[in-house]
């Protein structure tokens, strides 16, 4: 493998700071991006003349383009080159992110907003895939995934509070602008970057990059349209595509020499752990917490911002937790300590039940704090056995397969909780009560991850 020489003890490798800076950079506006809408949806609707089915594909659709894109970019990123799918990544950002900031209907949002989604998943995937080649396992490279880690609870936290502050302060569009301009500085970034690559290019697989890229994209489509109608002739076929595509993709795979994802990897214990703790986080975790600040205007009456700004009590500490997960002793279980990370979700959760509408917004703050530093913990070490998990010259598949399972669990939480929570009706109350019942979902699916993180941590 290609890769930053190697330094010696003691010593940083040459390139490190940029390798672990404009990673860390590049995941924090991919995840300020993916959140922004959060805090200004109702305004994005207004301005593109959304109905309530447009509205769900404003929220939802970058899952759409993560979702599809990140297995397979950071396959060929391991082929051709982290760096160069890196820059390319960064440009595509900027320009999906003008797309959107001059979008004169909902309809060119939605397209942008795809985009902007696969051009995350270039930044995402080649981030941690350029860390695990410049960092060699041990204390250097935790301390390198746990920086990673926090910048996806920080970019959740900074997300919502800049889009409303800019909202607030001109028009809705303007962070979109701003989005490209951080783009182009990141594309320019990526030229202090070291190449790396795999030692064996495998090829493009193009029957296995073209099967899951279209049944990734068939069912996160098929889940997000419905929410407006699970049974829908539409939705139906959709989810029939999906299994149709996603089973020949196994196939295919399975025959292959050298598949784009080696399935024998689901039999790895650590693997299955980076994939099932990633899909349960986004499920439990990011689904829930995605409609919170919403929840709080329309039930307990805040501003946007204020909204935004409660809700980075919880991304907050997320983002100082996995800061500060590299100084907890190496003996202990990567494993272990992702299972920890779900329960204490789960506890915050729990401790949240009870929003109604003549509540204060202090109520919410002690699940907060507990749930942000579950988060920051799980994040902090998904991110250390995404790139353990698999050989060293297939750390852009592991990070991408890992980031896969955490948006497509994310896109299902979204969908699941958007239901629950507006099952009831739209007044106050209603939507209070369907919010605990999300909320109490989501706190039991965090802790039966904690189970199973714990399970397949344990040697057998």
């Amino acid at each position: 493998m290609t890769t930053l020489a190697t330094a010696r003890a003691g010593q940083r490798a040459p390139g490190s700071t940029a390798a672990l800076a404009v990673p860390a950079a590049a995941t924090l506006l991919a995840l300020m991006n993916y959140t922004a809408p959060m805090a200004t949806l109702t305004e994005t609707a207004h301005g593109l003349a959304a109905g309530g089915t447009a509205q769900i594909w404003l929220m939802s659709s970058i899952s759409l383009g993560l979702a599809a894109a990140l297995l397979a970019i950071g396959s060929l990123a391991d082929d051709h080159g982290r760096r160069r799918v890196f820059a390319g990544g960064a440009v595509a950002l900027a320009v999906s992110s003008v797309a959107c900031g001059l979008a004169p209907n909902a309809l060119v949002f939605v397209a942008g907003r795809i985009v902007q989604g696969a051009a995350s998943a270039a930044l995402l995937a080649t981030g941690l895939g350029i860390i695990a080649a410049t960092f060699e396992a041990g204390p250097r490279r935790a301390h390198a995934t746990g920086v990673w880690g926090a910048m996806l609870g920080l970019g959740i936290a900074l997300g919502p509070i800049a889009a409303a502050a800019t909202t607030s302060a001109g028009n809705w569009r303007v962070w979109y602008w701003l989005a490209a301009a951080a783009s182009v500085a990141l594309a320019v970034a990526a030229r202090s970057l070291g190449e790396s690559r795999a030692d064996r290019p495998r090829g493009l697989d193009l029957p296995g990059l073209t099967t899951m890229s279209l049944g990734i994209a068939a069912l996160v489509a098929a889940i997000t349209w419905g929410r407006v109608g699970w049974t829908r002739p539409g939705v139906l076929a959709l989810f029939a595509a999906a299994a149709v595509l996603l089973a020949a993709f196994a196939a295919v795979e399975a025959r292959r020499r050298e598949p784009m994802l080696d399935l024998g990897l689901l039999r790895h214990r650590p693997f299955l752990l980076s994939i099932s703790g990633a899909l349960i986080t986004g499920l439990a975790v990011i689904g829930v917490m995605s409609y919170l600040a919403t929840m709080m205007t329309l039930v307990l009456g805040l501003s946007t911002l204020a909204s935004a700004l409660v809700l980075a009590i919880w991304s907050g500490l997320s983002f100082v937790t996995a800061l500060q997960a590299r100084r907890l002793p190496g003996r202990l279980p990567a494993g272990r300590l992702l299972g920890a990370g779900l329960a204490l979700s789960a506890v915050g959760e729990f401790a949240m039940l009870g929003l109604a509408p003549d509540s204060h917004w202090w109520r919410l703050v002690p699940g907060l704090v507990v749930s942000g530093a579950g988060s920051g913990l799980a994040n902090a070490m998904l991110a250390r056995v995404a790139v353990d998990s698999v050989p060293a010259d297939r750390a852009g598949m592991g990070s991408g397969a890992n980031n896969t399972a955490r948006y497509l669990g994310a896109s299902v939480g979204v969908a699941i909780v958007g239901a629950i929570a507006t099952g009831s009706g739209s007044a106050p109350s209603a939507l209070a009560h369907g919010t605990n019942i999300a909320m109490l979902a989501s706190a039991v699916v965090a802790l039966l991850g904690a189970a199973l993180a714990a399970t397949l941590s344990t040697p057998h």
